[in-house]
């Protein structure tokens, strides 16, 4: 095979990659780097900066693909996103620019692995659950009007929700910032255990309004992973694209699927992030 070939070949591996990356990152909300960064390191032979670098602008991707559908289709709370995010940037701050020269990475490696691990449980204890039931708006919901409603395609109907856990939520999307900042990761997984485990809105709110959130986070830490030289055009251009056309397919896949469905994919991708962090905190890299 000449080098002209093998070079096609690396780019379609790329791309298959970063599709399945894309269709993944749309449905629970997290961005697709829990499967593009270990291929792309251990497989393609790719250099971790680099592919952290194209991660960073998959997260883009993804929230502009499927963020933009969510929004339209009116799954996302933009109200709670924007909410949310005021905490998530102070986190992000406070973790970058305070806590980061201060910190031991590897013990906070290992406490976000187990945080993650720990926030297993309450997910499978209402894995079988279609919607949360019973749940009342608290004062800051009525504040902020935080309760909406969205039609499910699976359901056939209207699905109304009301949102509570306002306070501890706001506690939870700080910590996402501050791990973010310190860690270097994406704070999309704390995004919807927010979401889901403490404010209780329906899983497709969550990662929908997810997937909104991430892309904010994503584009205000882009343009130092581009000061740093860590966006190669090589790389991110077949990443960008081919996670973009996940995107939207993984959002008509979300539509049809039972909230049950999207908690399980989330339930997984939960416990292996979980399992990730908690071996990257004793040296152990993918």
């Amino acid at each position: 095979m000449g080098p002209g070939a093998a070079a096609i070949l690396w780019i379609l591996k790329v791309a298959v990659v970063s599709f399945a990356g894309g269709v993944v990152g749309s449905i629970i909300g997290i961005g697709g780097g829990i499967i593009i960064v270990p291929i792309l390191v251990l497989v393609l032979g790719v250099p971790i900066q680099d592919a952290i670098g194209a991660n960073i602008i998959s997260v883009i991707a993804v929230s502009c693909g499927a963020g933009s559908v969510y929004v339209r289709n009116r799954i996302t709370n933009v109200r709670i996103a924007m909410f949310l995010e005021v905490f998530t940037a102070a986190g992000a701050i406070v973790g970058a620019g305070v806590l980061a020269p201060l910190a031991n990475s590897q013990i906070l490696s290992i406490l976000f692995g187990f945080t993650l691990l720990v926030a297993l449980i309450p997910v499978l204890a209402k894995i079988a659950k279609e919607l949360p039931e019973g749940i009342q708006n608290d004062r800051m919901a009525n504040f902020l009007r935080l309760n909406s409603s969205y039609y499910d395609k699976r359901l056939e109907r209207k699905v109304s929700y009301n949102v509570t856990g306002v306070p501890p939520s706001t506690g939870i999307m700080f910590l996402a910032g501050a791990f973010s900042g310190l860690l270097g990761i994406g704070g999309g997984v704390l995004n919807v255990v927010a979401q889901e485990l403490s404010m209780k809105i329906p899983t497709k709110v969550s990662t929908a309004t997810s997937n909104f959130m991430i892309g904010v986070t994503a584009a205000s830490g882009a343009g130092i992973y581009l000061g740093r030289g860590m966006v190669t055009p090589y790389l991110v251009v077949p990443v960008a694209s081919a996670v973009m056309v996940g995107a939207f397919i993984g959002t008509r896949l979300m539509a049809r699927m039972s909230n049950i469905r999207v908690r399980q994919v989330f339930a997984v991708v939960l416990a292996i992030i979980g399992v990730k962090m908690v071996l990257r905190g004793f040296g152990i890299n993918y």
